[in-house]
């Protein structure tokens, strides 16, 4: 297993030892990130900004000024992390990179909205961003030399915390990932050149809160991929995307680690809740379990739990496995589970994607061979340190994922709840059965990797 603390030491393009400079210090901010580190820290102030000008001869008091490449510091509660420090150069207008760039700060647990400039007199720029566990934020950001534009997205910050007494219960897997540390986390792809950041506590968001297994989750590194994570790239400033998935979970795994407990201790009237569940949950045998039994049950908890708080549930069905017959059609692998969620969104009167319907109809599209271009099917030595094939048929790689992501836009397009307005104006409607294919995938990978497949299948 590739350790993400040493991921840098193995990519093909590892970074040089950091260097580390003089740092600025500003007490205002370390009071911020004293909070933010404090265990019992239950602020919830409406609008909290840090705001960060990156240049050499920046001159600004109301900001942070940042002059050279600081790696981060938990004692400063910012700066370059993950060893990329030594990847920037500084200008007289920002930092600029040609690899890839984490920039971390310390926050409270919240929402809050970025806003990046990009652009430089001595350079165009072409960045794109991801936050937290990889998720997308910003595709490839065109400015032209001499020209700036900001960017501006949403990303939720969170903790493990529920109350005094209770927590979410991680998986030892999931104690390193970016997802659940003390900061919130920018990762810059591409020709990167960054002229200042600002964050601000924003309160009054639209959530979606995301509930489902390794089909859906945050995955923290290549070639690993969900729908959750993608989706954030399709919806408006308005909205902001908290996904709680993990990989292995069932429903009853998922309210068992309290994760239930916590979207249902901050959800409010106007936010959503998706659940897709499905894949782990046909492996629970036994009296009383089963699609029409404890799955249908729990289905029916989550959803009339989200429906008592105000807010709108959604149910999405399991995507398909990719095993093809001989004539290529897709084989059904999910048995009952997809009907038996069909039948608790109609019968609860509850809004319905079915990804398991789609996704056999973007499969069967594809065909047996251009479909494993969507999963992680790589053989040996893709990666440094990979020396078997990866072959799964269960997990996708970013172009899948992506693709599931945009039929999901589909179902949510397709139903009458007011977020199919929130989904950006430039998203294009989009086809299963008229999919896109990697020859047009351009999206630049992350620099930290890992061999190990998700738990679940």
């Amino acid at each position: 297993m590739i350790k993400i603390s040493t991921f840098l030491s193995i990519l093909l393009f590892a970074a040089a030892p950091q260097q580390f400079f003089a740092m600025h210090s500003n007490s205002t901010y370390n009071n911020e990130i004293n909070l933010a580190q404090s265990k019992n820290d239950t602020a919830k102030s409406s609008e909290k900004t840090f705001s960060f000008v990156f240049a050499k001869t920046a001159k600004n008091k109301k900001n942070i000024t940042v002059r050279q490449p600081l790696p981060f510091s938990e004692k400063m509660g910012y700066g370059f992390d993950f060893n990329t420090a030594s990847n920037v150069s500084f200008n007289s207008d920002g930092f600029s990179s040609n690899k890839p760039v984490y920039f971390s700060v310390a926050v409270p647990e919240g929402n809050y909205q970025i806003e990046v400039v990009t652009g430089s007199t001595e350079k165009a720029s072409d960045v794109t961003i991801k936050a937290e566990s990889r998720r997308l934020m910003l595709t490839h950001f065109l400015v032209e030399k001499g020209h700036k534009a900001t960017a501006t997205f949403n990303v939720n910050v969170r903790n493990i915390k529920i109350d005094n007494q209770t927590n979410i219960s991680l998986k030892d897997r999931e104690k390193e990932i970016l997802n659940w540390d003390n900061k919130l986390t920018l990762e810059f792809l591409g020709e990167v050149a960054i002229q200042s950041i600002k964050i601000t506590r924003k309160d009054n968001l639209t959530v979606v809160y995301l509930a489902g297994d390794s089909t859906v989750t945050d995955q923290d590194v290549e070639p690993w991929a969900s729908w959750g994570q993608f989706i954030t790239n399709y919806l408006d400033s308005n909205v902001v995307v908290a996904n709680y998935a993990y990989s292995g979970s069932s429903l009853s795994s998922f309210k068992g680690a309290n994760r239930l407990k916590k979207i249902l201790s901050e959800i409010k009237k106007g936010d959503y809740l998706f659940v897709e569940f499905g894949h782990n949950d046909e492996k629970i045998k036994g009296e009383g379990n089963g699609p029409w039994e404890s799955y249908s049950n729990l289905l029916t908890e989550f959803v009339n739990s989200a429906k008592e708080k105000g807010a709108i549930p959604v149910l999405v069905t399991p995507t398909q496995r990719r095993f093809f017959n001989e004539n290529g059609t897709l084989k059904e692998t999910h048995g009952d589970f997809p009907a038996a969620m069909r039948a608790v969104a109609q019968k609860n009167n509850i809004a319905l994607i079915d990804i398991t319907k789609m996704t056999t109809d973007l499969y069967e599209t594809w065909g047996d061979e251009p479909s494993r271009k969507a999963f992680v099917q790589y053989p040996a030595n893709t990666f440094p340190g990979q020396v078997k094939a990866l072959d799964d048929n269960t997990h996708f790689n970013s172009f899948g994922a992506n693709e599931i992501a945009l039929c999901v836009l589909k179902g949510i397009r397709e139903l009458d709840i007011p977020l199919k307005k929130q989904i950006k104006k430039e998203t294009p409607d989009y086809n299963p059965k008229k999919p896109n294919f990697i020859s047009s995938w351009t999206l630049p990978m992350s620099a930290r990797f890992e061999i190990v497949k998700p738990d679940g299948n």
